[in-house]
């Protein structure tokens, strides 16, 4: 537990790795049949990037190493895999980040394909936005996604064309954000994206910080510089927005969270390089949901991390009961 300012805390709650932990124990006919049939091979995460959480409290993470997508529904006790690296026609070769929109549509980019796969909430296939002839992808290297409901939009970040794609619900390109550089409202290889609320954070990874633009694509502000200290960003990864507006910045080189306010100041910072509880190995992204859970990607340790962050105004609620 991180004791913080103003009675706020944060939590660890918990960790998971593959898909025996979604499902329950095994009854006594089933193990007698794993004497004779052999047990089932059970999936875990490989190389985890990416994680989100739907309206259905289901953890979807994708995972390159596996060549497809986890869904653990701990709430259910199901677990579901998504892959297509088989097909012949659009395959899904190195699944980045994930995203899903207010029916739980689940959106995956693939840096690989240049292209964007939409799966409904089961898993089946539903479209593929970018998908070109000859196996060619619109995108040369798609990486974050943030889906708008509301207004019926998709933002996918072109690392290499150092971009952000607006599009329409079916793939139509309706605006270009940003050009290569360092001014604001200008990238230098654009990685994650976080919709919350107006604000549209994203990660510039090799500008080392988080520039916040408006839905529209117009700049807001900045936090972020240089380094490797504490407040400083060197591998910026995934970004996160909490219900008091506080920015989560995956530091993949120091193995920690960096928590700032709209103004760039550091409020606090948890997790170092290690395998123990709270510790990361190379972590890629997290995710922070409703209830103010934190799902941080523990890509080397092949796990996710889940913590409870408890802002001012929960505590004090509870206190007055």
């Amino acid at each position: 537990m991180l004791l913080l300012d103003g009675g706020r805390k944060l939590v660890f709650e918990g960790t998971f790795s593959m898909e025996q932990q979604a499902k329950p124990r095994r009854g006594f006919f089933k193990k007698m049949l794993d004497v004779v049939a052999g047990e089932p091979q059970f999936r875990v995460l490989v190389r985890p990037f990416s994680v989100v959480t739907d309206s259905r409290e289901r953890i979807i993470v994708t995972d390159p190493g596996a060549g497809g997508v986890h869904i653990f529904d701990f709430k259910q006790k199901k677990y579901h895999f998504i892959s297509r690296r088989d097909k012949t026609h659009d395959p899904m070769l190195s699944p980045q980040f994930v995203a899903v929109d207010d029916h739980d549509n689940i959106y995956v980019t693939d840096s690989e394909a240049g292209t964007v796969f939409v799966f409904e909430p089961g898993g089946k296939l539903s479209r593929v936005i970018g998908s070109l002839k000859h196996g060619e992808g619109r995108f040369k290297r798609p990486t974050g996604i943030a889906v708008d409901s509301a207004a019926q939009k998709i933002y996918v970040t072109d690392t290499l064309r150092h971009q952000i794609f607006m599009m329409d619900m079916q793939g139509e390109v309706l605006q270009r954000i940003g050009k290569n550089g360092s001014g604001d409202g200008e990238f230098n290889f654009p990685t994650e994206l976080r919709l919350e609320g107006p604000n549209l954070a994203v990660v510039d990874a090799l500008n080392f910080r988080v520039q916040v633009l408006d839905r529209s694509g117009a700049f807001q502000y900045a936090i972020g510089k240089l380094g490797e200290g504490q407040g400083e960003m060197f591998r910026p990864k995934g970004v996160g927005i909490d219900s008091e507006g506080h920015l989560y910045v995956v530091e993949g080189q120091s193995g920690m969270v960096q928590v700032f306010d709209r103004t760039g100041q550091l409020l606090y910072y948890f997790g170092k390089k290690g395998m123990g509880f709270g510790d990361f190995q190379l972590p890629t992204d997290l995710f922070i949901d409703r209830s103010d859970r934190v799902y941080v990607v523990d890509s080397y340790n092949r796990r996710v991390q889940m913590f409870r962050y408890f802002p001012l105004q929960k505590q004090a609620a509870k206190g007055d009961k």
